[in-house]
């Protein structure tokens, strides 16, 4: 008789069917197309003997080694006769992780600084035209890795360019050293045979992303002769965004930058705008002084001068081309309310080249804060992108981005009159982001939910720059070139911009707040038998934030798979205006809510929408709306995903970075005196009434929970619970954790992750 054998079981990955398994097979490879798409996080032109250089920075997902592959694109810029012609290099060249780079203020230079392994020296390498000219490593001894954060970070060469200042971690702090015998006195930094290092006094970090990072403090590098010297004087104070202040030759140098209070409690900076700063400035070590030489008091002079003492926020300084004005912008609104954004603001004070800088100089208002803007007019400046060099050839006219309304547009402002002029397109939906100015031109990108980002050139046309209009031509540009597939399922997607109408309009609100909001809607160009594709409601976090109508690579993948998306920007988000956005501190859990629903409702009626075809997708702030909703509305929904969400605050205050966002939005403009490391159970009852969790008993929709394990700001332990009660109730639930992640989820690996079974999820609940 022969032996029979038995076939062995096939083993699925858990949570995968045999069903579920082709369906992840096909997302996945979808979703391979979208993800492999760059993008470009900055660029810089250099002038030429005949046109110009820009060099593109772009980063791109390497999902096999869990993390962004960086690389530079170069492309020659000249004048044809139909317009700009930009002539792009053959190749990419790749930019290995932890390297920064800073061009010189003529372009001549090049510095790259390489941040490697912990406690490793830091290389700095200045590079000419063809070859690097010099090289010299810093010692983790002198300082740790150099910022590149992109808010302390500050990188900035000196007009003659023989010095280069920057921020970096200060040197580790001696441990104490312990051998068999105990404590060993005089401890050292070096360990010997026999020993080990205890831990010494807990250092509190800025929170989210920054755990494990050292003080920021400022160093400056002689780029002749590679000595690095210690700005001194900025004890108590956490530094960034450091920048040269112009000097006649001969006399002492100043360095102008940001600081934090650093001796009192430190809440997370991340995202966060409401933490009190000013502009400072210090003299700068290596250069000579008149006043050295008469021998005066040493303490005095490395003491830094307060510039802003009668604002609360001061930042991102940028000296006017003729070095008489220092303008920088304020969040003096999220600081002064409490609020972790708001509206902001921009300022100048004078400057005198051949003075010392004065405390507490008069600041002028150059855009104020605007309240309530009048239909279709300049709504205020948020999330501003500011260029290290933002000037015209007039040297009054400033060019940056903001948001206006659900768009990010590009703007002209003249420093001396305030005058704000919109120079992207204004009637077009698509947002606009700035990349770098060429001479009086611009370089931009421009793209919306269904169309991929497209390299724009803007010409100043007119009279004179204050006019601030701009032509603008598309550049054929190898960057954002994607696969047919990708290129044929948005060619069949449309996006456009709904006002949605406030409900229950009352007089208790101010005339910003009463006014519409706005969705962004994604779908199909063409309906298949009138019926509406199922739909994803889309909320951001914050909740003082916006969703803009830019392109997105996990968005689109979303919509392409038969989906259409309502991106609600809820009142309380940027880009509409500082009451609209104080509106919602207080209200959280109901206002919030409310919008929510009436823009879905909106839709319906609009015929765009099916209701028995709705789910939900939000994280953070987008996620505690997600989970209201589905208690608050549980017939609503048919499936529902959400990404570290806040589900109880009483839990969340107690173990958040940012205690006092929990104060700030539960009890609106009292938040700020009512705040204590120790809440009452006054104070945690009104918590639990505003949370999700208050809700839970009614919750029914299917829910998938994407947590990052190292998550400051929304710790774990929050969506763990509900996800717990939600399954101790009987509600069908799929938690996916990410060990290495923290609040943003943005690894490569585990965005991918996430955007697959979001789509794998929502297929299986609403197809």
């Amino acid at each position: 008789m022969e032996n029979a054998e038995a076939s062995p079981l096939k083993r699925y990955p858990r949570g995968l069917d045999e069903t579920s398994e082709e369906e992840y097979s096909s997302l996945s490879n979808l979703l391979q197309h979208f993800a492999s798409i760059p993008t470009v996080d900055k660029a810089w032109t250099f002038k030429s003997t005949s046109g110009s250089q820009c060099m593109f920075s772009i980063s791109q997902p390497n999902l096999l080694a869990n993390q962004n592959r960086r690389y530079i694109l170069s492309s020659h810029i000249s004048k044809g006769t139909n317009g700009v012609i930009f002539e792009w290099a053959a190749f990419p060249i790749e930019m290995p992780s932890g390297y920064i780079m800073v061009p010189s203020p003529s372009g001549s230079k090049l510095l790259v600084v390489r941040n490697l392994e912990k406690d490793s020296p830091t290389t700095f390498e200045i590079w000419g035209p063809s070859r690097v000219e010099k090289e010299f490593h810093v010692s983790s001894s002198v300082h740790g890795s150099v910022y590149s954060d992109g808010w302390f970070e500050g990188i900035s060469w000196n007009d003659d360019e023989t010095f280069v200042a920057y921020v970096a971690e200060e040197p580790a702090s001696s441990k104490p050293v312990f051998t068999n015998s105990g404590y060993k006195k005089g401890s050292s930094s070096d360990m010997e045979c026999g020993s080990w290092k205890g831990q010494g006094d807990w250092e509190e970090d800025w929170g989210e992303t920054y755990p494990g990072k050292r003080e920021p403090a400022i160093f400056v590098l002689n780029v002749n002769s590679g000595e690095v010297h210690p700005v001194e004087g900025t004890n108590k104070l956490s530094v960034g965004q450091v920048v040269w202040a112009p000097a006649s030759r001969g006399l002492q140098q100043y360095l102008v930058f940001v600081g934090w209070p650093s001796d009192t409690r430190k809440l997370g900076i991340k995202y966060c705008y409401n933490r009190p700063c000013a502009l400072y400035a210090v003299r700068a070590p290596f250069s000579k002084s008149e006043d050295r030489e008469h021998g005066t008091n040493a303490i005095e002079e490395a003491s830094p001068v307060k510039l802003t003492e009668r604002i609360s926020s001061a930042f991102f300084p940028r000296f006017s081309p003729d070095g008489k004005a220092l303008m920088f912008l304020s969040a003096k609104c999220s600081v002064d309310t409490w609020a972790h954004s708001a509206t902001q603001s921009l300022h100048r004070v004078d400057w005198s080249i051949d003075g010392k800088p004065t405390a507490d100089a008069d600041i002028v208002d150059v855009v104020p804060v605007v309240m309530c803007p009048e239909d279709g007019c300049f709504p205020g400046l948020y999330s501003v992108k500011l260029l290290s060099k933002p000037w015209l050839s007039d040297g009054y006219t400033m060019i940056l981005s903001s948001v206006w309304g659900s768009t990010e547009v590009i703007l002209s402002v003249n420093m001396s009159s305030g005058k704000v002029s919109r120079i992207s397109p204004g009637n077009s939906s698509f947002s606009w982001s700035l990349l770098a100015l060429d001479g009086d031109n611009i370089i931009a990108v421009s793209s919306s939910p269904s169309d991929v980002p497209e390299i724009k050139y803007g010409s100043i046309v007119g009279n004179s720059s204050a006019d601030a209009l701009a032509s603008w031509q598309d550049i054929s540009s190898p960057i954002y070139r994607c696969s047919e597939k990708v290129t044929s399922l948005l060619s069949s997607r449309q996006s456009i911009i709904i006002k949605i109408p406030v409900r229950n309009i009352t007089e208790n609100l101010t005339a910003g707040a009463n006014k519409p909001y706005e969705s962004v809607f994604v779908s199909s160009k063409r309906k298949s038998n009138d019926l509406c594709d199922p739909l994803i409601v889309v909320l951001h976090g914050g909740p003082h934030f916006i969703s803009l109508s830019s392109f997105s690579k996990s968005l689109a993948f979303l919509s392409s798979i038969g989906y259409s998306l309502l991106i609600v920007n809820y009142r309380g988000s940027l880009g509409f205006g500082e009451e609209a956005l104080q509106s919602l501190p207080g209200k959280i859990g109901s206002q919030d809510v409310n919008d929510v629903l009436a823009a879905i409702d909106h839709v319906i009626d609009m015929g765009l929408a099916d209701p028995s075809k709705i789910t939900v997708l939000g994280g953070s702030h987008g996620g505690f709306l997600t989970t209201h909703l589905l208690g608050q509305a549980p017939d609503k929904f048919a499936a529902a995903a959400t990404r570290n969400p806040v589900c109880s605050l009483p839990l969340m205050v107690g173990t958040a970075d940012i205690p006092d966002w929990c104060y700030s939005e539960t009890f609106g403009h009292l938040g700020k005196s009512m705040y204590t490391e120790a809440p009452s159970s006054e104070h945690l009852a009104v918590f639990h009434s505003k949370s999700p969790i208050a809700h839970i008993s009614k919750v029914k929709t299917p829910i998938l929970f994407l947590l990052g394990a190292k998550d400051l700001r929304v710790p774990i332990c929050i969506g763990l619970q509900y996800a717990r009660a939600l399954k101790e109730k009987g509600t069908e639930v799929k938690v996916l954790v990410f060990p290495e992640d923290n609040h943003a989820i943005d690894r490569p690996q585990s965005d991918f992750e996430s955007f697959l079974n979001i789509g794998v999820w929502f297929k299986k609940h609403c197809k």
